[in-house]
């Protein structure tokens, strides 16, 4: 089957391919979701969609349900709500994921198969160091590419200042300036937006994500609202959607988020320096706070690591269990979360080496 309207979606032949599995159901991209109701694209247009009874019994948590931007299969044969039904979910290339805000520990899907992963920051009292390496450490996690948005640059005194101390954190990620007051302020980020590329924007409340997106739709097709006299953000997206862009693409709106809890993260990559001076401690169980020959502490009091970083770093830890782990104990845990066991590791290789050789 030829899917010129899905591909415009973002379909590849990753999915494409894998959909070829189930011969009597038909592919789609979830582009809505509002509670146990689903919209999704197939390749003849829009419909409203339920899942499966099976798929329901089977999920062990709310990750295991479909997601905006999920791939699924669907039986276009209605229910008796007259909507279609999806049976499966098609294996996630990448994923956006945090636990669920309060106490709940339930693991929240934001977005699923994203290329790009715009991480909004205003350039006014929203301007917070300690948050955007969080949301880094879950971005680089998600296998999507992150790119730090900052945008409200009208609302800036001192970008060079500003830009400087992104640089200090942004482990290696492209910054663009944006500014939704001006008429051409989204241009920077054009060059990231392709035909069957899949973008989405995240952020705290109030940051300008709506703004942004209604420019690259040349529409107003989300609400926007002015930011409150206390410079903290409103509530205007109120459910995740994913939208086809005119020029190519498609983009996943999600509400603003007031904190971002972690399930997983990639410390690795968002404090590699860190990392890589711990490794080069005196002792390799170092703890960084009393033993001799400490090569984090003396960069921190050279000035080399800020205290305020190397104390971020920690408290991520904590938060992802990590806390008081050498290199060695610390890839030992990725792996059982990842696996359960080396030995399970090596068995899941083992049989992915096997599957290409057929």
């Amino acid at each position: 089957m030829e899917y010129r309207n899905l591909k415009k979606y973002g379909l590849t032949e990753r999915f494409e391919q894998e959909a070829t599995m189930y011969e009597e159901l038909f592919l789609a991209r979830v582009s809505e979701q509002h509670r146990d109701l689903y919209k999704v694209i197939c390749e003849e247009g829009e419909l409203n969609a339920g899942v499966s009874g099976k798929l329901a019994y089977e999920a062990y948590d709310a990750a295991d349900y479909p997601a905006v931007g999920d791939w699924v299969m669907i039986d276009r044969q209605r229910d008796d709500s007259g909507n279609a039904v999806i049976h499966k979910i098609l294996r996630r290339k990448s994923v956006f994921e945090r636990k669920a805000a309060g106490t709940s520990q339930t693991i929240q899907i934001v977005a699923a198969n994203i290329d790009i992963l715009f991480i909004c920051m205003s350039l006014n009292a929203d301007f917070n160091l300690r948050r955007l390496e969080r949301y880094l450490t879950v971005a680089w996690d998600s296998m999507a590419v992150p790119v730090i948005v900052l945008t409200k640059s009208d609302l800036c005194n001192d970008l060079s200042l500003r830009l400087s101390e992104i640089a200090a954190v942004s482990a290696g990620s492209d910054v663009v300036v944006c500014s939704g007051m001006e008429e051409n302020g989204y241009e920077s980020i054009l060059p990231y937006l392709k035909t069957g590329s899949t973008i989405a924007f995240i952020g705290s409340s109030g940051v300008g994500k709506s703004t942004l997106i209604n420019r690259l739709m040349g529409r107003e097709v989300l609400a926007t609202k002015e930011i409150r006299e206390d410079d903290r953000g409103r509530h205007t997206t109120t459910h995740r959607q994913l939208l086809l862009l005119p020029d190519g693409g498609v983009v996943i709106d999600t509400p603003g988020m007031r904190e971002l809890q972690l399930e997983s993260g990639n410390l690795s990559k968002t404090f590699e320096e860190i990392e890589e001076l711990a490794s080069q401690c005196k002792y390799g169980d170092c703890s960084h706070t009393t033993e001799p020959g400490c090569a984090l502490r003396k960069a921190i009091e050279t000035g080399i690591i800020s205290r305020e970083r190397f104390e971020s770093y920690q408290k991520l830890q904590k938060e992802l269990g990590y806390e008081g782990l050498n290199s060695r104990q610390l890839e030992q845990e990725k792996i059982k979360r990842m696996f359960g066991s080396k030995g399970e590791m090596k068995q899941t290789m083992k049989y992915v080496k096997n599957k290409h050789k057929r």
